[in-house]
């Protein structure tokens, strides 16, 4: 069996994984299960799920290229998705079991706890990529622009483990953290790597024809699709003033 059927095979196996730990709450919830504080409990596991979910999502494309296991990558949206479920269970628990909808509270927390500004900060990021992760959203922006407004993920990951960081400072418990922010250095490094090894940081440091008179000459196409955007820019030229002579010295 070759890897890509085994990891077709494995997928609706991956859906159920992440279920569980919402199953699991269900279930300990209906049999008194949650402990001596049920709405900490579940405000708690929602939030970490949601971060641990984000970080496999991250871990898709470097896993899939180092390891040349291109079926991951329908991987990626699955683990998205489900990091956004419990993003939303854990908003929800905090505003409704927790401050039970009382708008004053949450304004308030908002506005004076950072843990809850960062919280939704990074929240607020996730939700144009949830409300895109469906096949017509893409048909509808297009690849390209999909791409580019995906790439909130590194922006919302960030957040997520600050906030992450922002909760655990209160019972100065780091253990945790630092596997966390650990784990997002290496995919965003990784990220970074890979991006100046293709050449893909060139646009960074050249102009483009509309913004600088100077650039001449046809522009070039990519040769394959993964070149990264900014490869075809010309390079800003730097013209040495000719000295005024005949007429233009009058």
């Amino acid at each position: 069996m070759t890897s890509t059927r085994l990891l077709n095979l494995l997928r609706p196996l991956a859906l159920l994984a992440c279920a569980l730990p919402l199953a699991w709450l269900l279930w300990a919830g209906l049999h008194d299960q949650l402990g001596s504080n049920p709405v900490e409990h579940i405000v708690t596991s929602t939030g970490d799920w949601s971060l641990r979910l984000l970080l496999a999502t991250l871990a898709v494309t470097p896993l899939r290229k180092q390891l040349g296991l291109h079926a991951l990558a329908r991987w990626r949206r699955l683990l998205g998705v489900w990091s956004f479920v419990y993003a939303l269970l854990h908003l929800a628990a905090y505003a409704w079991l927790d401050l039970g909808l009382n708008l004053a509270e949450i304004l308030h927390d908002l506005m004076t706890r950072p843990l809850i500004t960062v919280g939704w900060l990074a929240l607020a990021f996730m939700l144009p990529l949830g409300a895109t992760s469906t096949n017509g959203a893409i048909r509808r922006l297009g690849a390209r622009k999909w791409q580019r407004l995906h790439r909130l993920v590194y922006l919302v990951a960030i957040l997520s483990v600050l906030h992450f960081l922002l909760k655990k400072a209160g019972k100065h418990d780091f253990a945790e953290v630092w596997v966390h922010a650990g784990l997002l250095t290496v995919l965003l490094g990784w990220r970074i790597h890979d991006k100046w090894r293709k050449g893909g940081f060139a646009g960074f440091f050249s102009a483009g024809p509309h913004s600088c008179g100077h650039a001449h000459g046809p522009s070039t196409t990519p040769s394959r699709p993964s070149d990264a955007m900014g490869a075809q820019i010309a390079p800003i030229t730097f013209h040495r003033k000719r000295p005024a002579t005949g007429k233009d010295s009058r």
